[in-house]
């Protein structure tokens, strides 16, 4: 499994006839996530319907920026200025639907029928009756996950599969963002140790977004308040090339010799595609050992000018949307 290439918060949505279920659930889940309760499932059923839609018209202009490349558009310019025009519209999309199953109205199992064609992922609750059937249907494909209710630590449970589900990479995503990337690369992003190594970085540099491109190589990054970096990815193989870019633009003996021996990067690149309102400069570098080759990275700040900034920003979307309340629809 590769590393996901394109990630973003997406929303958790809950389906159960009970209402103060629904509100103790509500209340446990993790403040950083965007988290809708609902009671009526033709209501549930309404809303991620009308997310297909808008889920196409996302892939769409994700995939128009791949098309632009191939015209011969940079990548970077082009991403920022998606994140910059989309505002919050994408944070709104449900990632994950967490339906009960024993329902008056509608099943669970039928509701989630009625939603063969919504992308996310899909975890059903069940009593001890509803186990075999919750059982068939994740053999048939038509849930990722079922949990029992009566569960002594069901809010842990719970919590962690929802949090794996959201890791998960979206295969269509994938695909988009693929056609960027050499077989050569993909095998690195592939590799365990730096598949780990780089889920790792996002956790600690608080990245609630990134995009993987290959050309240039690296991963650019938001964090929850809309400010964007730069991770700078060069296997072995290409530092060579990179010091000789550096000679070419003026920087010392010294410089160059730090990035030939991949201790040091430059952003050269980052400023081709950024302009002359960024300034490049030498970043120390950390080193990533996998069975699939040897990667030096390093991460370079991207200047508020650029970046899409708190008003489009994860934080700013969760304090004017965060609020749980039941949907009574």
């Amino acid at each position: 499994m590769s590393f996901p290439l394109y990630r973003r918060p997406g929303g958790v949505l809950f389906l159960d006839d009970d209402p103060d279920y629904l509100e103790m659930l509500g209340e446990v889940m993790p403040p950083g996530w965007s988290v809708q309760l609902f009671l009526r499932p033709i209501a549930c059923i309404d809303l991620l319907k009308q997310e297909i839609a808008q889920r196409e018209n996302d892939a769409w202009r994700q995939q128009e920026i791949i098309h632009r490349w191939r015209e011969g558009a940079l990548l970077i310019p082009q991403i920022l200025r998606y994140w910059q025009v989309d505002g919050a519209a994408r944070f709104r999309l449900v990632q994950v639907a967490v339906v009960d199953y024993a329902m008056p109205a509608m099943s669970g199992l039928r509701v989630l029928g009625e939603l063969q064609d919504w992308p996310g992922s899909r975890i059903l609750l069940t009593g001890r009756a509803d186990e075999q059937l919750a059982v068939s249907a994740f053999n048939r494909g038509l849930i990722n996950q079922f949990l029992p209710k009566q569960s002594a630590d069901l809010r842990t449970c719970l919590t962690r599969a929802i949090e794996d589900l959201r890791h998960q990479p979206d295969q269509r995503h994938q695909q988009i963002w693929c056609a960027t990337l050499s077989p050569d690369q993909l095998a690195l992003l592939a590799d365990p140790v730096i598949f780990q190594a780089l889920h790792n970085l996002t956790q600690q540099q608080g990245w609630t977004e990134h995009v993987v491109i290959g050309a240039p190589f690296g991963m650019l990054a938001l964090n929850a308040r809309g400010q964007a970096s730069w991770l700078q990815l060069e296997p072995a193989a290409n530092l060579g090339e990179l010091a000789e870019m550096a000679v070419s633009q003026g920087w010392d003996a010294r410089v160059v010799q730090d990035i030939r021996s991949g201790s040091w990067l430059i952003d050269l690149e980052l400023q081709l595609a950024l302009g002359v309102g960024h300034q490049p400069g030498p970043c120390e570098a950390f080193v990533v050992n996998g069975e699939a080759g040897r990667l030096h990275a390093a991460i370079f700040a991207i200047g508020e000018a650029f970046s899409p900034g708190l008003s489009t920003s994860y934080a700013h979307f969760l304090a004017n949307h965060g609020e749980r309340r039941l949907s009574q629809g």
